[in-house]
């Protein structure tokens, strides 16, 4: 059994999977000028990241109360979490922004951004996918995850490199590469949600 089209599980998914690529887009998009920017787009961020963490509770407060489940418990539970690890990531270094007054976001912070943007794409492409019981269509969008996130491994390397190369205050230093290192673990926690779908086809296809 696979989920039907209006199973609760399914709309707690699909809540979470846009309520993240909703938070994704706000997080490229918008454009920081100012302190002043930085404490929108912090306080923006912690919103989308509250919500997310409402829909996660929805997911286990109706495990808990599940008989039967459309798919395995923990394998609804993993998914709702990775995709809640990313929200988390977005949320934690949008905070890192404001509290290190860095308004102007480099190359690679774009290339990272871009990365998680496209990622977080995928990701609600294969929730709906789920929920419409098309599980081996799920693996396309899978692969596509681990593309960018192999992607971020790459800038994260550059990054560095060209920071070490060029940025001589050793305070400056320290804030850039926590946020590059930041941007990539999110790449690494979207990876981890391709993993859950592919762990749902193994399963269930």
């Amino acid at each position: 059994m696979v989920f039907k089209k209006q199973d609760k599980f399914a709309i707690h998914l699909s809540n979470i999977s846009s309520n993240l690529k909703e938070s994704a887009d706000y997080f490229a998009d918008y454009k920081l000028k100012n302190a002043s920017d930085l404490k929108i787009f912090a306080e923006k961020m912690k919103s989308y990241e509250t919500k997310g963490d409402s829909f996660v509770h929805d997911v286990i407060k109706d495990l808990n109360n599940a008989f039967i489940t459309p798919i395995e418990r923990e394998d609804i539970l993993s998914l709702a979490m990775s995709m809640d690890d990313v929200l988390d990531g977005l949320d934690h270094t949008a905070a890192l922004f404001e509290m290190y007054s860095i308004t102007d976001a480099d190359e690679y912070m774009l290339k990272f951004v871009d990365a998680i943007r496209h990622c977080a794409i995928e990701i609600e492409k294969a929730v709906e996918l789920l929920s419409a019981k098309k599980l081996l269509k799920l693996r396309d969008h899978s692969i596509k995850i681990k593309d960018y996130e192999s992607k971020c491994d790459g800038v994260l390397r550059q990054a560095i490199k060209h920071l070490f190369h060029v940025e001589k205050d050793p305070i400056r230093i320290i804030q850039y590469k926590e946020i590059y290192e930041e941007l990539e673990e999110i790449a690494d926690y979207c990876q981890n949600v391709a993993n859950t779908f592919e762990t749902i086809i193994m399963k269930n296809a």
